[in-house]
């Protein structure tokens, strides 16, 4: 039996035991790779016009968690951030915020104080990232030390090896865990790194595990390994928050993560959840790039929108 009690919804039944839970997430459709990938890249040759492309950009902007995940983080690197995320464009104020700055938990604090007044959010990565190979109650502590300090969101990691090998019910009771750990105050994004989990119908069942666990958002990577988001793998996770919120009436997010340069890129995966998940999703609350490099093309092709020159990487600071 789990060790948590299931969040309230249509399918808390199937998280009961682990062949419950078993039955259920092997019971869901294969996935037709072939078809999926394209779909993926016929939606990616859609065009977008320049008043829509104007929009497109701060929309994107305004979903970008900026990040900073080194060892080599200072408090200075930290504060930078932060000012970055609240004004990315100092010479241009109508540029938007990002949604929020992304650090490791012992920064918190700084980041806090940062963005203090602006409404961007500070996320912490926790629960042994990127690894997440620790025991539970060490990934517990990592999370509510996070929360302590502040944080508004919690990226937490799953324990990929015990989801490959079938502990289905294991994954299902820490994200229970880490997510009463978050308490009311942070938002839980869950962490599957796509590129660990081998196939199509692996990323599928982990997408429904953490959600029927109670996640706020379900995010592809770390960006700390080889594969990370790719329009395929998130068209996979879009299509299943559409089909949770249809039997369950319950709204997941989705933020791809690691990959993402460019605002070429950014427009493809709008343009995905647009068609996919549809215009509920198209806010930085449902929505987020875990991409802190694409901030800077975003910003280079906003001022080559606005003056018709292009400014070059020269033009804006380097994170």
């Amino acid at each position: 039996m789990p060790t948590t009690a299931p969040p309230a919804h249509a399918l808390a039944d199937v998280t009961a035991s682990d062949s419950t839970l078993r039955r259920f997430l092997h019971g869901l459709p294969g996935v037709d790779a072939v078809g999926l990938e394209a779909r993926a890249a016929s939606l990616g040759t859609r065009s977008i016009k320049t008043t829509a492309k104007a929009y497109a950009i701060d929309l994107a902007i305004s979903m970008v968690d900026l990040t900073t995940l080194e060892g080599a983080d200072t408090p200075g690197k930290v504060r930078a951030l932060g000012a970055k995320a609240v004004h990315p464009d100092p010479t241009d104020r109508t540029t938007p915020a990002t949604a929020a700055v992304c650090v490791y938990p012992d920064m918190v604090a700084v980041a806090k104080e940062a963005v203090a007044g602006s409404g961007v959010k500070v996320a912490s990565v926790a629960t042994a990232f990127p690894a997440g190979r620790a025991a539970l109650d060490v990934k517990l502590a990592d999370v509510r030390d996070a929360v302590a300090a502040g944080a508004d969101e919690i990226d937490m990691v799953i324990d990929r090896g015990a989801f490959l090998a079938g502990k289905y019910l294991k994954v299902y009771d820490e994200i229970v865990a880490v997510k009463q750990a978050c308490g009311t105050s942070a938002r839980l994004k869950v962490i599957f790194e796509t590129g660990e989990l081998s196939t199509y119908d692996n990323i599928r069942r982990a997408s429904w595990l953490g959600m029927l666990a109670g996640a706020d958002f379900i995010k592809t990577s770390t960006g700390k390994v080889a594969v990370n988001a790719t329009p395929a793998n998130t068209l996979l996770m879009l299509e299943a928050v559409r089909d949770f919120r249809a039997q369950t009436g319950v709204q997941v997010g989705v933020k791809p993560a690691g990959g993402i340069r460019t605002t070429k890129d950014a427009v493809k995966f709008l343009v995905l959840v647009n068609e996919t998940a549809g215009e509920d999703w198209l806010d930085n609350h449902w929505f987020r790039f875990g991409a802190s490099s694409l901030l800077n093309d975003l910003l280079m092709q906003r001022q080559k929108l606005a003056t018709g020159r292009y400014s070059g990487p020269d033009y804006v600071t380097v994170d």
